[in-house]
């Protein structure tokens, strides 16, 4: 077979680099992906081929490519929602209208629509009643006594009852709709599972937007942000967006949950094995805030790669030429841990500057939830080393069971004591 070649004006042919296979193995804890180590070795771009979809891909995972890629509108989502891209997850249906999947000015539009309800002064309103939810949370973890599960009772109850008061879910249906955003992120279930939940979990928002959308409310109140699906109603209702759009808007923000159980799941597993890091939190409680962006840096939040997009004409990076139509991941997992932007990157250093971090994005499809999210991590961290004094494992860190097969990794118990 003869040699693929990229060939640059005025310059030779160049060779492309080989496709190198990424199968979904097993992964221990919270260990950095093997193959995607692999991958950074051998250069600022590879081709990958994952186990489903069609084709290779470009992959990117130097600190500055991923930036760029991530903010150049010659790389479109849009166009990758419609092709067959080699990928990570056995189904693939994208939703039309769909954020995660939209170019600008699309994007803007449709975000525009819920980001009252992201905004600092909105989660700033929100951190009281947080805390009060979480307080109720670890009040019965206490009183029933050690040992406990720390995500049964905490890390997972947490985040779905925030997500579910900014999204304005009633407290009797939370519970299915976390039952259905699990079995969407999983990748054991196969499709028909998949899009069960699919099907269930968008049937209900559509059903609860048509209903904000008759009630009359304008998604404002006194100048507040309400609920995502009250704005989402009013923003139906004023022909801003069409109730695809709508439900296409509020399904990941309702899955955005997940992130926060699996990676806060990760920080406390590192933290209660590594005793120097949780002496450091105990100890000096004024530095959290920036440790935690060095925990959001260090730890593996995915399995794998995100989703895709396409070159829209050809692009010169490195000297490679990646042409028209060619599909382009990037990893961000890949990216924190660039040693020309963070010097030792595999080491877990709390008094380093890890704010060039790109743990929530980057560019536009930047997390809609950041603040949100960091003021969860925040509260469960503070809270729980305060309530739960000599808090440590209740069993050998490696019979702490991790999640496979699953594209957000994290824990899926973590028995503790205190």
């Amino acid at each position: 077979m003869a040699e693929e070649t990229s060939t640059l004006a005025g310059r030779p042919e160049q060779p492309l680099p080989p496709v190198r296979d990424w199968p979904a193995g097993e992964l221990n804890a919270t260990e950095f992906e093997p193959v995607l180590a692999g991958l950074m070795r051998e250069g600022p771009l590879t081709r990958i081929r994952l186990p489903y979809g069609e084709g290779w891909a470009w992959l990117a995972t130097r600190h500055d490519d991923v930036k760029m890629i991530t903010n150049d509108p010659r790389f479109s989502r849009r166009e990758a929602s419609v092709r067959q891209v080699t990928r990570l997850a056995p189904h693939f249906a994208p939703r039309p209208g769909a954020l995660a999947w939209a170019d600008q000015p699309d994007h803007n539009r449709l975000r525009h629509a819920v980001s009252n309800a992201y905004t600092v002064s909105a989660v700033k309103r929100l951190r009281p009643r947080a805390q009060d939810m979480l307080d109720a949370l670890v009040d019965a973890m206490v009183a029933d006594g050690p040992p406990a599960d720390l995500i049964e009772r905490v890390l997972e109850p947490f985040p779905i009852n925030v997500v579910c008061e900014v999204m304005g879910v009633p407290v009797d249906e939370r519970r299915k709709l976390h039952d259905w955003t699990r079995e969407i992120i999983s990748t054991a279930g196969g499709a028909e599972a998949s899009e069960r939940a699919k099907k269930g979990l968008f049937g209900w928002i559509g059903d609860a937007v048509r209903e904000r959308r008759d009630s009359g409310s304008d998604g404002k109140s006194d100048g507040e942000s309400e609920d995502v699906l009250s704005l989402l109603g009013g923003a139906v209702r004023r022909g801003e967006l069409e109730v695809e759009e709508a439900i296409s808007v509020a399904g990941p923000l309702q899955i955005g949950g997940e992130a926060v159980t699996n990676n806060t799941g990760q920080m406390f597993y590192l933290l209660l094995t590594r005793p120097d890091l949780l002496e450091r939190f105990h100890n000096d409680p004024v530095s959290r805030p920036a440790a935690i962006e060095e925990l959001l840096r260090h730890i593996p939040h995915r399995a794998a790669v995100g989703l895709p997009r396409i070159a829209m004409e050809d692009v010169d990076i490195h000297g490679t030429r990646i042409s028209t139509g060619d599909a382009v991941y990037v990893s961000y997992l890949a990216a924190n841990r660039d040693p020309d932007v963070f010097p030792d990157p595999d080491r877990i250093d709390l008094d380093r500057d890890a704010g060039a971090h790109v743990a929530f994005g980057n560019g536009p499809h930047f997390c809609t939830g950041a603040v949100f999210s960091r003021m969860q991590i925040e509260l469960l961290i503070d809270t729980l080393l305060e309530r739960l004094p000599g808090l440590r494992l209740a069993v050998p860190a490696d019979q702490v069971p991790f999640r496979q097969r699953t594209m957000i990794r994290g824990p899926v118990a973590l028995p503790v004591t205190w």
